[in-house]
C-alpha cells in the first residue's frame, strides 16, 4: 500500500558525524529501500548545514547511505530563500563560507557582493589583522553598488571581517564608502540562515560553534553600537516553520512523483539537536494543529516565526495550502548533539527539559518544544519506531 507518512531526517549528528557515517544510518536506510535501491517512503534530508551546494550535499549523503539521493531531496538551510523573490533583483551583500555566490544565484538572486569583494572595494574597513591593512593610502572608491540587503548564509572563516563589514554596510545604508550623520533604522533587510547555536562534529569535545554563535555576535555589536536591535527581515532553516513547510512540500512532490496515490498525513522528523531539530519540529506540528483546528487551509494561518508574507505567497506553495498532513512527530536520537554516547534515558520530560536555552533571540522558550515525541538510540531506531506506528515492515 502507498505510504501516508515521510521522514525529515537532519543530517549531522543523525546521519553523519563531520565526515563519517553514524553506523546506524545504512541500517535505517536499508529498511527504507526496496530491493533496487529505491525508497518505499518519501524522505527529506533537512539540514541546517549551508555552506556547500544541494547537489554536492546530496552526492555525499548518497556515499554515506549507500543509496542515489537526487538533490531535489535535500533541504540547506538557505534552501527556502529561492520563495524571497521580492529581494531576488536587489543588490544583496552574502556572507558566509564556501560557494555563498553561487548559492545565491542558484536561488535566484540577481546581484550580489561577497564580503571579500567588499574588503577590496573599502581596504580601510578592515582593522583587525594588522598584516591585511593597506600599506598605503588607497585611492577613493568609485562606481561599487549600494547594498540593498544582506544574506548570511552561515559562519564565515574571519568572523572579525565579517563582522565589521557587516555592521559598516548596515550602519550606513549599504554606501560603506559615505558618512551618515545618522544611523539608519530601520536599517536595512538582514535574511539569516541557520540558527544553530552549536553543532556535533568529529572532535570529543561535544558541540563546535555554529552560526547561531556567529548572529548572537552580531546581534550584540550592533545592539551595543547603536542601542538598538538588529532586526531579521527574516530567519529561516530550522527551527523556522517556513522551513518544515518547504519541506513538506517537497515530501508531497515526491510522493506525486512516485505514483503514490495516499495523501501523506503524518511526518516523522527525526535529530540530534533539541533547540532546532525537536524544536521545529514540535513548533511545526502545533502549526498543523492550529491550521485543522481553526479549519483554515495550513499555508494562510501563520505561525509567529514564520519567516516572510512572501513565504505563503508563493504560487507553487499556495497551490498546495490544501493541507493533508496532520502531525509531525518529534523524534530525537542520542548520536550527536544530545546526550552523545549515553543510554537511551527513562524519563522523557526529565531529560528533554534544557535549563539553558540555546535557541535563537527570536524564538521565545517554551520547554515544551524541546520536548520530543520520541527519544531513541540511533536513526535505525527511530525507523523502526516510525514503521511500528504506521503498522509498515
Amino acid at each position: 500500500q502507498p505510504p501516508a507518512f515521510g521522514f525529515l531526517f537532519d543530517v549531522d549528528g543523525v546521519l553523519v558525524r563531520g565526515s563519517q557515517a553514524v553506523p546506524a544510518a545504512r541500517r535505517a536506510f536499508q529498511r527504507l529501500a526496496d530491493g533496487g535501491g529505491r525508497l518505499r517512503v518519501p524522505v527529506v534530508f533537512l539540514t541546517n548545514a549551508g555552506n556547500c551546494l544541494r547537489s554536492a550535499k546530496a552526492r555525499e549523503l548518497s556515499q554515506a547511505l549507500g543509496l542515489q539521493v537526487s538533490p531535489e531531496q535535500v533541504i540547506l538551510s538557505h534552501s527556502p530563500l529561492r520563495l524571497f523573490s521580492q529581494f531576488h533583483q536587489k543588490c544583496m551583500l552574502v556572507a558566509g563560507q564556501g560557494p555563498v555566490e553561487e548559492n545565491a544565484q542558484n536561488l535566484g538572486f540577481k546581484h550580489v557582493v561577497t564580503i571579500e569583494a567588499l574588503r577590496k572595494a573599502y581596504p580601510l574597513l578592515d582593522m583587525v589583522d594588522q598584516s591585511r591593512r593597506p600599506k598605503e593610502l588607497p585611492p577613493p572608491t568609485t562606481g561599487f553598488p549600494t547594498i540593498e540587503g544582506v544574506i548570511l548564509f552561515g559562519e564565515p572563516v574571519r568572523w572579525e571581517t565579517s563582522l565589521q563589514l557587516i555592521i559598516d554596510v548596515l550602519l550606513s545604508n549599504g554606501n560603506p564608502g559615505a558618512e551618515l550623520q545618522d544611523i539608519p533604522y530601520p536599517h536595512l533587510p538582514v535574511l539569516a540562515c541557520n540558527m544553530d547555536l552549536l553543532w556535533m562534529a568529529e572532535a570529543k569535545m561535544p558541540s563546535r560553534f555554529g552560526h547561531g554563535t556567529f548572529l548572537l555576535c552580531l546581534e550584540n555589536i550592533y545592539k551595543k553600537v547603536t542601542g538598538r536591535d538588529l532586526k531579521y527581515e527574516a530567519l529561516i532553516g530550522k527551527p523556522s516553520t517556513v522551513t518544515y513547510r518547504y519541506a513538506e512540500y517537497l515530501i508531497k512532490q515526491q510522493a506525486e512523483t512516485q505514483g503514490w496515490k495516499s495523501p501523506i498525513r503524518r511526518l516523522y522528523a527525526v535529530g540530534d539537536n533539541p533547540m532546532s531539530d525537536i524544536y521545529g519540529a514540535n513548533l511545526y506540528n502545533n502549526y498543523l494543529k492550529s491550521a485543522h483546528q481553526n479549519q483554515v487551509q495550513a499555508g494562510v494561518k501563520r505561525s509567529p516565526q514564520a519567516a516572510s508574507p512572501q513565504t505563503d505567497d508563493h504560487l507553487e506553495l499556495r497551490k498546495d495550502c490544501n493541507n493533508s498532513v496532520e502531525s509531525c512527530e518529534s523524534i530525537l536520537v542520542c548520536t550527536g548533539v544530545y546526550r552523545h554516547n549515553a543510554d537511551v534515558p527513562g524519563n522523557t520530560e526529565e531529560c528533554t527539559t534544557e535549563t539553558v536555552f540555546h535557541g535563537h533571540r527570536d524564538f521565545c522558550f517554551d520547554p515544551s518544544l524541546v520536548e520530543a515525541s520520541y527519544i531513541v538510540q540511533d536513526v535505525n531506531d527511530a525507523v523502526q519506531l516510525a514503521f511500528k506506528k504506521e503498522n509498515w515492515s
